[in-house]
C-alpha cells in the first residue's frame, strides 16, 4: 500500500496501485484515531495542529520506514493520512522515465515544471532529477518542501533541504531567503501562490535552475495555468518572463499495467526553444501542441505517443490507454500508423 487513510466511522482504508481498498473491520472512531496519532506528535507539532487545524510532516519508524503524515479535521473528528516514503532517491531508470530527461540535469538555468494530478509521481521525478544533478555537477542545491520526502546526501553537490513549518514559515519566504545563499539549483516542492511563482520565474530568468510542480494534466496547459494565476494587469509581464525563463514542462500520469501489480509512467514533454518562446510571449498557447510533434529531435514527446508506445510494447492495454488519453482520436491515429 502507498497510502493509509484513517477516518471516523469506517475501517482502515489503503491505496494500492492507485485504487482504494477498505478493510471494514474494525471500525475506527475519533478517540481511537487520536490515540493512534498521539505518539507521532511532538509538543510543537501538536500546537501547530491546534492552531492550523491541519498538519503535514514526515517521520521515521526504525526498522519499518519513513512516512509522510497529514492530520486534519472533518466533521469535528481527526483524520490521518499516511504515505510510505522510499528509503532511496529514485533514478530516472528506476521510475521508467525517458532517458532524454537526463539532459535536463545539465541545464544551467531555467524553470522546469513537472505537472500531473495528485499521485502521478511528480515528487519522485523531481527527486530523480535532483539526484542526477547531485551526481553529475558540483552545485549548491537547495530544496524547499512540505514535508521533506526524499533525503539527499551530498555527492558532487552540496544539498540543503528546507522543510516549511520547521525551517521556514512559507515557500515564498524560504525562496526569498535562499536567493541570498548563492544557490545554483532550487527545488520547490509546491507553488501555492503567485508570490512564489513570480519569484521562481524571476530566479530562473536570472541564472538559477528552478524545478517545481504544478497540477495540470498536460504540458501545454501548464503555461496557461501559470499565466492565469496572476491578475490581468500582470499577465503580459509574466508571459515575457516565462518566454525567457521556461526550460521544460514534463506532464505525467501513472497507467496500470496490462499484467501484474505495476504502473507505468506516460509522459508529455515540452522543451523550450525559439519557436516555443515566441508562442508563449505572444500568448498563442494553442499553437504549442504543434511544437510537440515538430520537436521530437529536441526531446519533445506527446502524451498520446507515450501511451501508444506503452500499448505497442504490451505494457498496458489499449482500453486503459484510451481511458488515460484526453485526445483519443490522436492516440488512435498513432496506433494505426
Amino acid at each position: 500500500a502507498s497510502d493509509l487513510i484513517l477516518t471516523d466511522g469506517c475501517g482502515v482504508v489503503m491505496r494500492i496501485l492507485g485504487e482504494l481498498i477498505a478493510d471494514p473491520e474494525p471500525t475506527l472512531d475519533d478517540k481511537t484515531i487520536r490515540r493512534m496519532a498521539a505518539p507521532l506528535l511532538t509538543p510543537d507539532l501538536a500546537e501547530m495542529l491546534r492552531r492550523d487545524l491541519t498538519l503535514d510532516f514526515s517521520f521515521v519508524r526504525p526498522g519499518i520506514g519513513r512516512f509522510r503524515a497529514n492530520l486534519h479535521f472533518q466533521r469535528g473528528t481527526l483524520g490521518v493520512t499516511l504515505r510510505v516514503l522510499p528509503d532511496r532517491v529514485p533514478t530516472l531508470e528506476s521510475l521508467r522515465l525517458p532517458k532524454m530527461l537526463s539532459r535536463l540535469a545539465d541545464k544551467k538555468k531555467g524553470l522546469i515544471l513537472v505537472t500531473g494530478s495528485a499521485g502521478s509521481g511528480k515528487t519522485s521525478t523531481l527527486a530523480a532529477l535532483i539526484g542526477l544533478i547531485n551526481r553529475r555537477h558540483p552545485h549548491h542545491i537547495v530544496t524547499i518542501e512540505d514535508p521533506i520526502e526524499y533525503r539527499h546526501l551530498n555527492e558532487r553537490s552540496v544539498v540543503e533541504q528546507i522543510e516549511v513549518g520547521r525551517d521556514a514559515h512559507s515557500f515564498a519566504g524560504a525562496l526569498r531567503s535562499i536567493l541570498r545563499q548563492s544557490p545554483d539549483v532550487i527545488l520547490l516542492g509546491e507553488i501555492r501562490d503567485t508570490e512564489t511563482m513570480s519569484a521562481a520565474i524571476t530566479a530562473a530568468e536570472t541564472g538559477h535552475l528552478v524545478l517545481a510542480t504544478l497540477h495540470t494534466n498536460d504540458a501545454v496547459r501548464a503555461v496557461g495555468r501559470v499565466v492565469d494565476g496572476f491578475p490581468a494587469d500582470q499577465q503580459n509581464q509574466i508571459r515575457q518572463q516565462l518566454s525567457l525563463g521556461l526550460a521544460a514542462v514534463i506532464a505525467q500520469q501513472l497507467v496500470p499495467a496490462a499484467e501484474g501489480n505495476e504502473r507505468y509512467p506516460a509522459v508529455e514533454v515540452l522543451m523550450s526553444n525559439h519557436a516555443v518562446s515566441n508562442l508563449i510571449r505572444k500568448g498563442e498557447d494553442h499553437m504549442l501542441r504543434s511544437q510537440l510533434s515538430l520537436g521530437r529531435a529536441e526531446g519533445m514527446i506527446m502524451m498520446e505517443e507515450s501511451l501508444g508506445d506503452l500499448v505497442r510494447d504490451g505494457k498496458v492495454t489499449p482500453e486503459v490507454a484510451y481511458s488515460h488519453s484526453s485526445r483519443p482520436d490522436e492516440l488512435r491515429r498513432y496506433l494505426q500508423r
